[in-house]
């Protein structure tokens, strides 16, 4: 790049810097209907943005969003089962490579933990983490519900909502319970049970990390003076972020655990006493 170019550009970037300046400090506040307070209670509580489920009850809009993200999931798995894998060659292509890293990550987790019982820890990481990159990245998409009081309503991710978060947190703990069951019986089941804050500290972890890039979103939306191009860079990277390391946290503890409760020790063979003569 010559020094012409080099100039031009800079000009271009300083040219955009002061139109967002002066665009930040001449746009005046528009007064809200509610306090930031309220606005970021509500987006934790969903006490007044709840959306009807045909017709029959109010759901939080999480609930939703876990459906959308759910069917999505399912139908692009069939998608990938029926049209895609019955195709892949022995010189993979993009899309096959990509595939195929991600099932060998998860894999390789897997049996690295739990090198004796990995089948079922395989599959149930492997679906969780679609389930937790997907539904965090489901927040960018941005798509809109009508609320019960007739206001739309930007459905957040599924994780986002205490039920949500809690919901796999068991979850991952019942799997976790299963191997330790299947594998060591009674003892397994016991040795589980020690740890029985565990789905409480991976639920809140999950709901902990997504709530905070919420929070954070709705504080930079809800003041005008910081709705240049900043939701953008912020709502981008703490969801990237948060997609990548909650994902590999959660399957991460949850391969570790169980690899811990379903690995079989060696049964202590007596040794026999030698008779004196």
């Amino acid at each position: 790049m010559s020094k012409k170019q080099k100039i031009i550009s800079w000009s271009i970037y300083l040219g955009l810097i002061i139109i967002l300046l002066v665009a930040v400090f001449l746009v005046p506040q528009r007064e809200r209907a509610e306090s930031i307070q309220d606005t970021m209670k509500d987006a934790v509580l969903h006490e007044h943005g709840k959306i009807s489920l045909f017709g029959l009850i109010d759901v939080n809009p999480g609930l939703i969003s876990a459906f959308i993200v759910t069917l999505v999931i399912l139908i692009f798995a069939a998608i990938v089962r029926i049209f895609v894998i019955p195709k892949f060659k022995y010189v993979p292509g993009k899309f096959q490579i990509a595939i195929e890293q991600a099932v060998g990550f998860f894999d390789n987790l897997a049996t690295s933990n739990s090198p004796h019982r990995n089948k079922l820890l395989g599959a149930y990481i492997f679906g969780a983490g679609a389930y937790i990159f997907v539904g965090t990245l489901f927040e960018l998409v941005g798509v809109q519900f009508v609320g019960v009081n007739g206001e739309p309503l930007t459905l957040p991710a599924p994780l986002s909502d205490i039920n949500g978060a809690l919901t796999i947190g068991c979850f991952s703990y019942l799997v976790i319970m299963f191997g330790g069951l299947v594998a060591n019986k009674g003892k397994g089941v016991l040795k589980t049970l020690k740890d029985f804050s565990l789905p409480i500290s991976m639920s809140f972890r999950l709901f902990g990390a997504l709530l905070s890039g919420l929070l954070v979103s709705e504080l930079v939306y809800y003041y005008v003076a910081l709705s240049f191009v900043l939701p953008v860079i912020v709502g981008v990277l703490f969801t990237l972020i948060h997609a990548l390391v909650q994902t590999y946290v959660l399957t991460m503890l949850t391969s570790l655990f169980y690899g811990e409760v379903s690995e079989i020790k060696p049964k202590k063979k007596k040794e026999k006493k030698k008779v004196l003569s």
